[in-house]
This record gives structure tokens, sequence and C-alpha cells, in this order.
């Protein structure tokens, strides 16, 4: 079973298997590892949806009209789109509803996206992947580690016009890591680049931000002609089975759009939760509330586990760097065998390694489960904070085991190959050359294939 499970991820392309792929190969019920391994139940750290919303009675209400809803056509966009904009306080005129945000990413690519586009990296996989499916040529910036992969605005641009990209996209906040701009900062990069054919401002995550409604710019995308802005329903609202999605922009840009979609591009459970929003908009607020906490609290559990970097995020999720010689793509094989973790490792990012791991926010019984599940497959058990040699009463670190104590299953996790762990731990800065020289402070990712892509 644990093959099969390898199989499915070295399979995977630039996103992991979906959780029905998981299911079928018995990813959930493994053996022996103690945690969540032996109960036949995936605890998901790896799809990013808000995992307290929609309520309990919202569930059952729909369980209610489960054979209405799949028996009957849906209405058509327009009606949707409109009850959408009545619950967001929206001019139809200025959205278009898609079946999740990717059909839009599609829509955008074929119909706005001329010979280039520009990202910074890493990000959202269809960014960088759809446009080159199309034969766009697609200008990647690495967002450099030694700065916590936060984006500079005015890097951005310097680099934009270097490459003479004719589209820029930016996610705020980024995924995976979770930075985000300020409105000012973004609404200044729209502007010095309102020569461009367009720019996209992604914000599928934004409202799991501490900062949203002062940080969105949706009301002013509107008023001009180049700018798009992204959400995604499907996040927000914990429900990515049902693939919906919308984009903010002026009436021209939503219109040409909208004339493209499908009549029925969005199905009969869109319209349900769509039309159910409007009497549970207090539930969903508070939603959002208890996930801001949550990430407070991941973080600081995270943050104590030896070796490992927790970054700053503004998403519903966070960006770790795993200790010096682990390989990411065992770790998550066994957290999900031994433990019944599903995590994102992100070796198959461009601009990442297998280093790195996103980590989705959860109700904090299920963070415990997680944090036991990486004392135990990291460190051989659970880590516990011991005194300072000589500090008496005062503060207080952690230790962690020496790498020349044998570990239990310590072995396991290092990269194939037995790779030296001072080369696993390079951190200086590479030289980059040609067209990414402007992306300083790259440090290298650990994954050759993935330095040649980057440095072209």
């Amino acid at each position: 079973m644990a093959g099969d499970v390898t199989a499915l991820f070295q399979a995977s392309t630039a996103h992991s298997p979906s959780i029905a792929m998981l299911d079928r190969a018995g990813a959930g019920g493994g053996g022996g590892g103690g945690g969540g391994g032996t109960s036949g139940r995936i605890t998901d750290f790896c799809i990013p949806c808000n995992p307290y919303f929609p309520t309990p009675a919202m569930f059952e209400r729909l369980g209610g009209r489960l054979r209405e809803i799949l028996t009957y056509y849906p209405s058509g966009a327009d009606t949707i789109t409109a009850e959408l904009c009545r619950t967001l306080g929206l001019n139809p005129q200025t959205v278009a509803m898609g079946n999740g945000s990717t059909e839009l990413i599609t829509w955008i690519d074929h119909l706005l996206v001329r010979e280039s586009l520009a990202v910074p990296v890493p990000t959202f996989g269809r960014w960088t992947d759809q446009p080159m499916e199309t034969g766009k040529r697609v200008d990647m910036m690495l967002l450099p580690e030694a700065h916590g992969f936060r984006l500079d605005p005015d890097a951005f641009v310097r680099f934009v016009r270097a490459r003479q990209s004719r589209t820029a996209v930016i996610c705020n906040p980024n995924n995976p890591d979770g930075g985000l701009l300020t409105k000012d900062q973004v609404l200044a990069l729209c502007d010095t680049l309102q020569d461009l054919d367009l720019v996209v401002v992604d914000e599928s995550f934004l409202e799991f931000s501490d900062a949203a409604a002062a940080t969105t710019v949706v009301e002013e995308a509107v008023l001009r002609p180049h700018v798009v802005v992204l959400r995604s329903l499907g996040k927000n609202f914990g429900l990515h089975g049902v693939r919906f999605g919308y984009l903010v922009a002026n009436p021209a840009l939503a219109g040409r759009i909208r004339s493209m979609l499908p009549k029925w591009n969005l199905n009969s459970f869109a319209e349900a939760v769509v039309f159910m929003l409007k009497e549970h908009r207090q539930e969903y607020e508070e939603s959002l509330r208890r996930s801001r906490h949550d990430r407070q609290e991941m973080t600081a559990r995270l943050s104590v586990l030896p070796g490992l970097t927790v970054y700053p995020s503004q998403g519903n999720f966070v960006y770790v760097r795993l200790p010096v010689g682990v390989d990411g793509a065992v770790l998550r094989d066994r957290l999900l065998t031994e433990h019944g973790v599903l995590v994102r490792e992100c070796g198959n990012k461009v601009g990442s390694s297998s280093r790195f791991l996103r980590l989705v926010v959860r109700p904090p019984h299920e963070v415990r489960q997680l944090v036991a599940a990486l004392e135990g497959v990291l460190y051989g058990g659970p880590v516990r904070p011991a005194p300072v040699p000589g500090a008496g009463g005062g503060p207080q670190e952690l230790q962690l085991v020496p790498a020349s104590t044998p570990v239990p299953g310590a072995a396991a996790v290092t990269a194939a190959g037995a790779v030296p762990a001072a080369r696993a731990a390079v951190t200086a800065a590479v030289p980059v050359a040609g067209p990414m020289a402007m992306a300083r402070g790259y440090t290298s990712s650990g994954t050759a294939a993935v330095d040649r892509l980057v440095s072209g």
C-alpha cells in the first residue's frame, strides 16, 4: 500500500493527488505507527480550505436537498452571479463566475495573455503551467529565501521591465509562503505597470488574512482597464469539490470573460451554496476568525520543533523548511502511511524544493496530531524543553538528539544516497545568469532540475 501511495505522488506534477485517489489506494488505513494511521481516516494538511464552514447545519440542509440538486439543471450563470453580487455588494457587470478559479485562469490565459507572463515563484502552479501549456513565455522571478520569500514590488517591476513581459501576476497572499503586500503596494504596482496588457491580483486566500478588508483591491480594480482580481469561493467556504470562483474587473474585461463561458458552467451545488450565503454571513465571518486564531497557534506549535523554520504567513497555511538532511518526499510518505497525516511537499513547485512543506491551518486537536507525527518521524519521540546548563530556573531551550545518536526511523527520512548534511544545507547565494539575474538572494533549491530550470 505504501508503494501505491508513493507512486501517486510521483505521478503527480504540480499538484498533489486527490483525496479520492489516496482513499482508493488505502492511504488512510496504514499500520502501526500510532496517531491517525490506524483509524483509516486521513487528517488533511494538504488541501487549503476552511475547516469551519459550511456549518454542520448547512451540510445537513444540503444533504436533505441532495436528490433535487443532483437531478435538475442549475440556473444560468447570470442568475447565480447576480445572487453572489447581492450578497457581496458587487456590481454583476464587473464579475464573472467560473467552475473554480482554475477555469477563470484558463480563460484569462486564452483571451487576455499575449506572448509572455511574469510571476514571482514559488507560487500557485497554474500561473506558471497554464501559460506554458499554450506556448507563452513565462518569466519567473525567484522570491529570495534569505528574505523569507517576501516579494519586493519594486524588484518585481524592474524584473518585468527587464524581461519586457506583457502580463504580470501576483498572488496576495502568496501560495505557498503566505506573504502579503499592503493595499498601497499592490495599487502602486498596478499603476506603475499600467502600460501592460494585464495585471492579475490573485486574492484567492485573502479572506484568511488579518486585514482582508483593508488589503483587497476589488473596488479599485473596476476603475482600471488592465487589472483583474481573482477570488476563490471553494477555498473560502471549505468546498473545493463544488468548484466555484469569481473574478472582478472593469465591465469590458469582465464581460469579455463572461461571453466565453458556457451557459451552465456552474453546477447546482454551487447555486445551492450561493443562495444560502446571505443568511449565514455571521457563521462565515466567525469561521474566518477561528482560522486566523488557529494559524497563530499552529505557527507557535511548529516553531518549537528543532531545526524547523516556519515563515510568517497571512494565508490559511504555513510554509516550513525542514531540518538539514531531511527529504520532504520521504517524510510525506511516512507521515501518511504511519500516521494518517497528509502534507504538501513542495519539491514539484518551481522555486521550491523537497526541503519545504506547505501545511494547511487546521483546528488545534488536529495540529497536535501533526506535531506528534512530526516528532515521531523526525526525532524518534516527543520533543521536550530541557534546562540550559548553568541557567538555573531561567529560560529553557529545546535539545535535539545528536546526529550520531540512533533515532528510530531517522535514517529513512534522509535523502536517498546518504547525501552529507553539509551538502543538503547549502544556503549560500548562487550566481544566477541571464534573465534571472534580478532574483538576488536566491539560494540553491537542493533539486538540480529546478535549479537548472530557474537559472535559464
